[in-house]
């Protein structure tokens, strides 16, 4: 079951400490923390909890130049993402395209004037976890999700609207898909496309690919979820005025 905990989220420190010493056996706890940029109290206190966040091992990871995809890998609850990468799905690439960048293919292919080559914003963006999950979702995904790991619906709902996926969440929602298990992972800003085994320029050759119709009916999509966003910012933003305005 998946654990309800954010403490659960993360990897046992024994398990930790011995892929550290696996990998750098002659480096020193100070020296990891020292090179990778993460505070030595932060590292310590993970350990003395028995927990490290994913987010220390990917940061550790890249200064050891240890591909980060293939340290969560080593631990139990990610042997999912064990052996040869799986090519995304060209819905999943389509995902991590922003939607200003929707936008502007949408005006290249119907203006010859505009920017035909522009360059694809990085992965990820404002709203790739709910688009991803969307991209993947055949309709009975999220239920699927939740009885595999036992997260209530509404709260795996409202991971997608805080646009954050826990990485174990997003490895679980990738196998109920039966998709490659790392877009998620991708998608929540974790790791990079590249360390994930995507394509260089997949992304845009997908988007290439795409009708110009189906190109159109993508971007509408993405700028009505946008609105309605923008919709319940505002509602928020109001209320809490109001609020204030009441305590005087």
């Amino acid at each position: 079951m998946y654990p309800s905990r954010k403490s659960s989220m993360s990897i046992p420190s024994k398990a930790f400490q011995r892929w550290l010493h696996g990998v750098a056996p002659d480096v020193s706890t100070s020296d990891v923390c020292r090179v990778s940029g993460l505070k030595r109290t932060t590292l310590a206190q993970q350990l003395v909890r028995g927990k490290v966040a994913e987010s220390s091992l990917v940061r550790i990871s890249r200064a050891l130049d240890v591909n980060p995809v293939s340290a969560l890998s080593t631990f139990d609850s990610y042997a999912d993402l064990r052996g040869t990468p799986v090519a995304p799905t060209d819905a999943e690439l389509l995902s991590q395209v922003a939607t200003m960048d929707l936008l502007r293919a949408v005006i290249a292919r119907n203006d010859p004037g505009a920017p035909q080559d522009f360059e694809l914003a990085a992965a990820p963006h404002d709203t790739s976890v709910r688009a991803w999950v969307e991209a993947i979702d055949d309709g009975g995904l999220r239920h699927r999700v939740s009885r595999a790991t036992g997260i209530a619906p509404q709260n795996f709902s409202a991971h997608l609207t805080a646009n954050k996926l826990p990485p174990e969440l997003a490895v679980a929602t990738a196998r109920e898909a039966g998709v490659g298990p790392a877009g998620g992972l991708i998608a929540s800003g974790l790791v990079s496309e590249e360390e994930a085994g995507w394509r260089r320029g997949a992304r845009r050759a997908a988007l290439d690919r795409l009708g110009t119709a189906e190109l159109v009916s993508l971007a509408g999509e993405r700028l009505q979820a946008l609105g309605k966003t923008l919709h319940r910012q505002e509602n928020e933003r109001d209320r809490t005025e109001r609020i204030w305005e009441n305590l005087g």
